[in-house]
């Protein structure tokens, strides 16, 4: 029998091995668990115990394929995955006053209408997000050398605007998606053999960095604050390389985090607050990341620009 690609060495296979042990004869002996391959064992492989194996399969597995897919940098986008695009943004408002407008004293409604004119305003940043994604990846996949890919968390909001944005100059892009008690479906903008699961928060924040050229944080919630002040504390405390790190909308940032406040009270340094910049367009944001990161930012010796989009 013939079996896959040339290996190294006189030892068979994984492959062939799992192929052989089909193979076998049915007996009482063949029938149990601890018969079985160990690989392809997979109450053993979620034993408590296994743990430590497994964390190390989630962070090679996405490693493997991206050097395969030749994913070498990245620019990762953060944001609520609860920022709808504006026209979603406005029909959910429509339909939110419309219920309000019959029971003007029912509090559930006046806080459904109350969070349904959040979404409207928020929803420039769905808009803004999808620009960026766009800008990095025509600039940075289809117009240079660079592979500077776009990566998100692979959820909806913020995370699908970003991916679409490269999605609709036909570029690569990647979301991580996490296992969580909800449901939480990678959005249809990722491209298929860059889309990924992962069960350990950790091991997911370290695949968003291991490649990062560049870290651009919207407006968003618990997740998008644990992954920013994650990035902020390695670069910090020296753990990664400093990266420009760009808040998206300093009216939310500012009145979310006083930051000048953990300054007065000495619990960082004024020069922390170099760490970040903040940034109100998608072309401000690509401008800061097309001169940090090294790249030019032109087109056929011209800015790319949202009209050009």
């Amino acid at each position: 029998m013939i079996f896959g690609p040339f290996k190294r060495g006189p030892f068979p296979s994984a492959d062939e091995d799992a192929f052989a042990a089909q193979l076998r004869k049915e007996t009482p002996q063949t029938r149990t668990p601890s018969y079985k391959l160990a690989f392809q064992d997979d109450d053993f492989l979620l034993r408590e115990e296994l743990r430590p194996v497994r964390l190390q399969l989630e962070l090679l597995k996405p490693e493997l394929l991206m050097r395969e897919q030749n994913i070498d940098a990245t620019v990762v986008i953060y944001g609520s995955a609860r920022v709808p695009e504006p026209a979603q943004a406005q029909e959910m408002l429509c339909a939110a006053e419309a219920e309000l407008e019959k029971t003007p004293d029912n509090p559930k409604l006046q806080q459904r209408a109350a969070a349904a004119r959040s979404a409207v305003r928020f929803s420039r940043y769905y808009d803004e997000a999808r620009t960026l994604g766009r800008l990095i990846s025509t600039n940075c996949q289809l117009d240079c050398e660079q592979n500077l890919v776009v990566m998100t968390g692979g959820g909806p909001g913020i995370m699908e605007a970003a991916n679409r944005g490269a999605y609709d100059v036909d570029a690569q892009t990647i979301g991580l998606n996490i296992v969580l008690p909800f449901e939480q479906a990678p959005n249809p903008y990722i491209t298929p053999d860059l889309s990924f699961q992962f069960h350990y928060f950790a091991i997911r924040k370290m695949h968003l960095l291991m490649r990062a050229k560049g870290l651009v944080a919207f407006p968003g919630g618990f997740g998008t604050m644990d992954e920013l002040f994650e990035t902020l504390t390695l670069i910090q405390t020296g753990k990664v390389e400093p990266i420009p790190v760009l808040l998206f909308g300093r009216d939310f940032w500012s009145k979310v985090i006083n930051f000048d406040a953990l300054v007065e009270a000495g619990t960082i340094a004024a020069r922390d607050l170099k760490l970040f910049q903040y940034v109100e367009t998608a072309e401000e944001a690509w401008t800061i990341l097309a001169q940090e990161i090294g790249r030019n930012g032109k087109r056929d010796g011209k800015q790319v620009t949202k009209a050009e989009m």
